[in-house]
């Protein structure tokens, strides 16, 4: 069992206020998933071209003024507790490969152009606190509260997982033919870091997006190819999307509203958003997939 929301809104005056109701709505699921907890922000104002790099320390104290300055290369450093953001220009795939071979003791959560990702191990209250999650501003972002059934509790093994660049997803449930589908991407050259199922359908959506699809017919091959109950929750950089598997039987509940859309594992965390009473409130059926684009 976990716990999945997820915020996009449609109206700019709300955009400061997308942390504050990010971290509400995440708490109201802490007891679905006590073990860990993960918040993807989605924040305009770089400009074409750089990326944001989420990166994770090796362990507390590590030296990112250091850092930086060993990678001597046009790159900022934003140290957030005892994470970082790397904001750098050029193409990622060059980004990361130095980053690999100059900083291989940092671990990558995440890229993009408007994404960033915090995620940790322990009380999502505390990590939400840890990371300053309701100062931050942005037009969408999503977040887990993860109960461990099919791979370790370590923060690698926590969500939201990070495919592409500005493309993550969130999942309550379980996929029993992961193992099948990790060996094919593989043939592939698609590399999996952990052995979290989650991270699996990640790579699985970023490879069929890197080959032309978009993103719902990238989620159609997860209907039609992972078998199990889950409902993933699929964030890009301008699209927004859920979708339950043939049985429907891990919850959602979806508030759409002239301001913002609104996805949670319950209701109780949608309750406090401003505007809910007037929202269009349900539940989606079974292999439905719902986008909303900006």
């Amino acid at each position: 069992m976990c716990g999945i929301v997820g915020l996009h809104l449609k109206s700019p005056g709300l955009y400061p206020q997308l942390g504050a109701r990010l971290s509400e709505m995440l708490l109201a699921m802490s007891e679905r998933g006590p073990d860990s907890a993960g918040i993807a922000i989605y924040e305009e104002g770089l400009p074409e071209g750089s990326f944001r790099y989420s990166l994770r320390a090796p362990g507390p104290g590590y030296d990112w003024a250091a850092m930086t300055q060993r990678l001597d290369w046009a790159a900022a450093i934003r140290p957030v507790a005892d994470d970082a953001v790397l904001t750098a220009p050029g193409n990622p795939v060059a980004v990361l490969e130095r980053l690999a071979d100059q900083a291989p003791e940092l671990r990558v959560f995440s890229y993009g152009n408007t994404m960033e990702v915090y995620k940790d191990v322990g009380d999502p209250t505390a990590i939400c606190d840890r990371y300053g999650i309701a100062q931050r501003s942005g037009y969408q972002g999503l977040g887990h509260t993860r109960m461990a059934t099919e791979s370790a509790v370590t923060t690698d093994h926590s969500h939201p997982f990070a495919a592409a660049a500005d493309l993550c997803l969130v999942h309550n449930g379980s996929f029993s033919n992961h193992a099948t589908i990790r060996r094919r991407l593989a043939d592939e050259g698609v590399v999996c870091t952990t052995d979290n199922d989650s991270e699996v359908a990640a790579r699985f959506i970023a490879y069929h997006m890197a080959r032309g699809d978009d993103l719902g017919a990238a989620l159609r091959k997860v209907l039609a190819e992972f078998d199990g109950f889950f409902t993933l929750l699929v964030a890009a950089r301008d699209q927004f999307a859920v979708v339950r598997d043939t049985f429907a039987c891990k919850p959602a509940v979806i508030a759409e509203a002239p301001d913002f859309v609104a996805m949670a594992s319950e209701y109780r965390a949608l309750a406090g958003l401003p505007g809910i009473e007037e929202a269009d409130v349900f539940e989606p059926m079974p292999e439905e997939i719902h986008i909303w684009s900006r």
